[in-house]
């Protein structure tokens, strides 16, 4: 594997990076380009709003890193689907419950976690196995920056808090997929050899299953069997891998990146514009954030997996004082990174 030195302090630059381009995307959500470029100006020279507010995507990664944590606790070779499923079910219901859920949540979170209120319901039974909304790949980066976990916890930890909210197949790849490339990018990958990477993982993966992790979350799925489920989920991050290969050669950077990979409302295409933005400007992050904000689609979240992206291979410092000084969620998340970074 290629690699480059990775930059200092991975897990919060992450972290931070993710929050910087959830409160850069949110304002722009569900907006044309051509409508924020007249209201903001040249994209180049966005700035991040004064009060720098996240979305559900940030308040999620949060919960689902306070859940990890939890989990972890005795170590992270002890981390098992036992021992992260209840933290992640009572986090996630933390924040249904929460006053603060007032940032445009998605209705497949909203409607798994009333469902996941009922501590007495199998956890299979709240994930909407119909739903590859991006809601569940666009948090997932903590498990991607945990260290000493193995690559099967990884994957199986990725899917399994895919399954609580977004339980459509595509939404668990694109989750894996997701935590593999922070996972890659904060251990020094280069980011011209990641897509190649991420191809051959999905390839690997195609057709495993991860029974312990996931239980019999299949048979709610129209499917012969579990190989079945899951490849039909690992078959459309191909397809979107093919077209995020494809843009790399011929999108120029002054176009809105949705119309190369997709506006990101579902779940393997926001992770695929997200990395396109991160891919264009590997070495000016703050470039991809405002690149991927000024876009028709998901802005946050796509903004927000840019700089989850960018801040893993980059680090803490990646982002200007500021920015980070003012973000929402600031301390919590600087709380949770530094014992990852150490």
């Amino acid at each position: 594997m290629t690699t480059t030195r990775a930059g200092a302090r991975a897990a919060t630059g992450s972290l931070l990076g993710l929050a910087l381009g959830d409160a850069l995307g949110f304002p722009t959500e569900f907006d044309d380009v051509p409508s924020i470029l007249a209201r903001y100006g040249p994209w180049r020279e966005r700035e991040l709003p004064g009060r720098a507010l996240v979305s559900d995507d940030t308040q999620m990664t949060l919960a689902l890193g306070r859940a990890l944590r939890t989990a972890m606790e005795p170590g992270p070779g002890t981390l098992a689907p036992e021992r992260l499923e209840r933290p992640l079910r009572e986090e996630f219901v933390s924040w249904y419950r929460s006053p603060e859920n007032d940032r445009a949540p998605g209705r497949t979170c909203l409607t798994a976690c009333a469902l996941l209120q009922d501590e007495e319901r199998p956890w299979q039974q709240a994930g909407q196995v119909g739903s590859k909304g991006c809601g569940a790949n666009m948090r997932v980066a903590p498990i991607g920056l945990a260290p000493g976990l193995s690559d099967e916890q990884r994957a199986g930890a990725a899917q399994l808090q895919s399954a609580l909210t977004h339980a459509h197949p595509t939404a668990l790849a694109a989750s894996d997929l997701t935590a593999r490339a922070v996972h890659l990018l904060a251990r020094g990958a280069a980011p011209d050899g990641l897509v190649a990477q991420l191809r051959s993982y999905a390839h690997d993966h195609r057709t495993h299953y991860h029974h312990d992790w996931l239980g019999d979350l299949w048979t709610r799925a129209q499917d012969p069997g579990p190989e079945h489920y899951i490849a039909r989920g690992w078959d459309e991050c191909l397809r979107i891998l093919d077209r995020l290969q494809e843009a790399l050669r011929t999108v120029s950077p002054e176009t809105d990146p949705c119309l190369a990979t997709g506006e990101g409302w579902i779940a393997e295409e926001a992770f695929a514009t997200g990395l396109l933005c991160f891919l264009l400007f590997p070495d000016a992050p703050v470039t991809a954030l405002r690149r991927a904000a000024c876009s028709r689609g998901d802005s946050d979240s796509i903004a927000c997996l840019t700089g989850a992206f960018a801040g893993a291979r980059l680090g803490a410092d990646a982002w200007p004082a500021n920015w980070t000084d003012r973000i929402e969620h600031r301390a919590e998340l600087l709380e949770l990174g530094a014992p990852w970074d150490a």
